[in-house]
């Protein structure tokens, strides 16, 4: 009875809880609202959006067979090849790091000055590296692809330190009682344990590096996002409607097969 009455005694607690977290919620929302101007709308920007829906429902088919280096094909490949080299290069420099700053790998002050420094590393936005490499090695992909890299350690680390920290540690225990150095508990101890997972980790980052390209390309780093800025900025609807178009179809086809690949190594 007395776990009874204790249950019950609560019970107003969570009520009081939970309807001040509605409420807050309810406030921040209407307050969020005060912050939309509505006089801004104009019968012309009613107009330019018509025209932007009638054009990417229409898009120029002509740019989405066309297979010089101006063709949409061309520009999805290059997306896609600064995504999965900006990828494979921030997963492979991503491992060291994440095993220097696992607490259950290496020392507490160790992990935790990397952690610290892996954490400035994201903090950072991808938009920001990817003007700051501009500067250094002007505007093309390989601007993207040290952008990607970058940005991809910073995630990958991370999650790559979740995997790592979540191992079996009596497997470590026993290696360290017989004497095993810490390159020998990383490479037959931890290693076959992480290969699948840190598979799966990379190819989600993966995902996301394909729309981040995108956006770099908006700003010069490469890939496709350069003639979409241009054909927004000229009215050029149509030629907008083909590139996204080619985008919702790359990254369909990506999401699947990255999908079946993922569900595969957990499983497997």
């Amino acid at each position: 009875m007395n776990a009874i009455e204790k249950q019950l005694q609560l019970q107003p607690n969570r009520r009081m809880t939970y309807t001040m977290i509605i409420v807050i919620v309810c406030l921040l929302f209407i307050w969020s609202i005060t912050t939309i101007h509505f006089e801004n709308i104009s019968v012309n920007g009613i107009k330019i959006v018509k025209n932007i829906f009638v054009g990417l429902l229409n898009p120029d088919w002509s740019l989405l067979v066309n297979t010089t280096t101006a063709g949409v094909p061309y520009l999805l490949i290059e997306t896609m090849a600064i995504a999965f080299l900006g990828t494979i290069v921030g997963a492979l420099l991503a491992i060291p790091l994440a095993f220097l700053s696992a607490s259950n790998i290496v020392p507490k002050p160790i992990a935790f000055v990397v952690r610290l420094l892996l954490i400035i590393i994201r903090t950072i936005p991808a938009i920001v590296y990817g003007l700051m490499f501009i500067r250094v090695t002007g505007p093309g992909p390989f601007a993207g692809v040290l952008t990607m890299s970058l940005t991809s350690i910073g995630m990958l680390s991370k999650l790559y330190v979740d995997v790592i920290e979540d191992l079996d540690k009596s497997i470590l225990e026993s290696m360290e009682a017989i004497g095993c150095t810490l390159l020998e508990k990383i490479r037959y101890g931890i290693w076959p344990q992480l290969t699948a997972l840190f598979l799966s980790i990379v190819i989600y980052r993966f995902d996301m590096n394909l729309r981040d390209a995108t956006v770099l390309g908006l700003v010069g780093a490469g890939g496709i996002g350069a003639p979409l800025i241009f054909a927004m900025n000229a009215y050029k609807w149509s030629e907008v409607g083909s590139i996204l178009l080619g985008l919702v179809l790359l990254i369909l086809l990506v999401e699947y097969v990255s999908n079946r690949i993922r569900t595969k190594l957990v499983k497997g």
